[in-house]
């Protein structure tokens, strides 16, 4: 928007029950509070958000976890970060030249191979990507569209994945690829519904389009007079609306991010961005794929940009915020806060990973028991 993974049944139900026993009880160390890297003097090591030093002041609203110990970060200033030593050490692997884009989401396969994208007006949207671990990158898609703005990316699998822009006459655009975002098409926008006066996506997290299994994606809208959220079951070629129950009205509120654990259990986060406005609804859950939408009964506290289905687990969740991080344990109905850091994203990962990413160059993991 113009300005602003596979186990074993049995062990699956056993990390299920670790993982929310776990969060159930957890209080998240605040920043600074156990020294320079958040981690001391926590003896039974319940999980916290541990702060890495990234050597950097950029602000990283695009995160993909590949792993507890490979991460790729992207933010302003055309910065892109990976380390594979769970954050003991970051590279810095930006793409040459890219020093004036915007980069608000990436997506990475392995160690390897991501692919990045920069948003603005015209030219300024823009997608990479590298297949040696950033040491060299590859332009792949350029905006030559005026009206074009593009705000997020989600990939299916390693070949398919899709791109969105802000409404072009009148209509979101989708961007397509199969061959792992080596190339990029524009789709027909004929089952695309029209667009509200105003409506747009938010390039807040990475997360206003987000896919589960091979063929369902999801778009969060904002800005117009209600909140929607978009459901394609054919790879983006024709889309259902549905209302969400979250905060609209003004080009700062709406659904910034989404999280499906399958293609019928999501959760939408959002509110209003300014730090001088009231978030009360700034949750919504859906079991029907997002053909219908309740609101959190106790929804976080104040404005969400990030969520994140926990690892494993049919009713763990994290969303993050300026103002911090809350823990749902029941599928999104009610929220508590446990840390008060500020991130604007949260990825988490079948290996029980999860990194958390903001401002001021702030990533951190979620640490404790395994």
């Amino acid at each position: 928007m113009r300005g602003m993974g596979k186990t074993k049944s049995t062990r699956r139900m056993l990390l299920t029950g670790l993982c929310g026993a776990m969060l159930a009880g957890t209080v998240l160390a605040a920043p600074g509070a156990a020294g320079a890297d958040g981690a001391a003097h926590h003896p039974d090591r319940k999980p916290r958000w541990q702060l890495k030093d990234s050597g950097t002041d950029a602000r990283f609203r695009g995160l993909a976890a590949v792993s507890r110990d490979t991460a790729w970060a992207a933010g302003t200033k055309g910065t892109v970060l990976r380390t594979a030593n769970g954050g003991k050490t970051w590279r810095e692997v930006s793409p040459p030249g890219a020093a004036d884009l915007e980069f608000r989401d990436i997506e990475a396969f392995d160690g390897r191979r991501a692919v990045v994208l920069a948003i603005g007006e015209g030219e300024a949207s823009r997608v990479l990507r590298t297949e040696d671990g950033g040491a060299s990158w590859t332009e792949s898609f350029r905006n030559t569209d005026a009206k074009a703005f593009y705000d997020c990316m989600t990939f299916f699998d390693r070949r398919h994945g899709l791109a969105m822009s802000d409404p072009v006459d009148g209509r979101f655009r989708i961007l397509s690829t199969a061959d792992g975002g080596r190339s990029w098409k524009v789709l027909p926008d004929a089952g695309m519904p029209a667009a509200q006066e105003g409506e747009a996506g938010f390039a807040a997290s990475g997360q206003c389009l987000v896919a589960s299994g091979p063929r369902d994606v999801w778009l969060a809208t904002g800005g117009a007079s209600r909140a929607r959220v978009l459901h394609s079951a054919d790879r983006g070629l024709t889309w259902q609306d549905t209302d969400a129950p979250i905060p609209a009205g003004d080009p700062a509120r709406g659904v910034f991010g989404l999280a499906f654990r399958d293609r019928t259990h999501g959760i939408a986060v959002g509110g209003d961005y300014r730090a001088d406005q009231a978030s009360p609804k700034a949750a919504a859950v859906t079991r029907d794929g997002g053909r219908s939408w309740d609101p959190a009964g106790q929804p976080p506290p104040a404005y969400r940009s990030g969520v994140a289905w926990f690892p494993h687990s049919r009713s763990t969740a994290l969303a993050v915020g300026p103002t911090g991080t809350d823990v749902t344990t029941d599928g999104g109905r009610s929220w508590r806060t446990v840390d008060s850091g500020s991130y604007d994203t949260v990825d988490c990962i079948p290996d029980r990973g999860c990194w958390a990413a903001g401002e001021k160059g702030r990533i951190a993991r979620l640490e404790g028991r395994r």
